[in-house]
């Protein structure tokens, strides 16, 4: 696993809440129309009364744009996901020491002294060699 791949999991989860997001908006794209109707009351006394009536219109293209869109932000959703999974696997299988390291820097976006802190460790610096020469085996 490359460092890179780290960042790329903070932005697939960021991607994933941002998608979700668009998807409701799109959703919510559909123009709604609203009109007022003259009629009588069902029942007696008949007599004259306004009536409100509204809906959603979808045309055709904009029915296949929305679709279109959507399907495109499944796709982009489904990349974030694996992306997502593939990184969690990996930290299962890594010593609990660098999980944490991992966590506290990319996850959290702590400095290294900030980690260094929290693992009572010398120094940031010390914390960043750990991780560097882990990363390389």
């Amino acid at each position: 696993m490359e460092k890179s791949v780290l960042s790329d999991y903070i932005d697939a989860c960021e991607f994933l809440k941002e998608t979700e997001k668009e998807i409701k908006k799109l959703e919510g794209k559909r123009r709604i129309v609203q009109d007022k109707v003259k009629g009588s009351n069902p029942e007696w006394p008949y007599e004259e009364r306004s009536f409100a009536l509204g809906g959603v219109v979808e045309t055709d293209e904009d029915s296949d744009r929305l679709r279109h869109e959507r399907r495109l932000r499944e796709i982009q959703r489904e990349a974030a996901e694996e992306l997502k999974l593939r990184v969690e696997e990996w930290m299962i299988n890594i010593p609990f020491r660098m999980q944490r390291i991992i966590k506290y820097k990319f996850f959290n976006r702590l400095s290294w002294d900030e980690v260094a802190v929290l693992l009572k460790a010398k120094s940031g610096e010390s914390i960043r060699k750990e991780f560097e020469n882990f990363m390389k085996q």
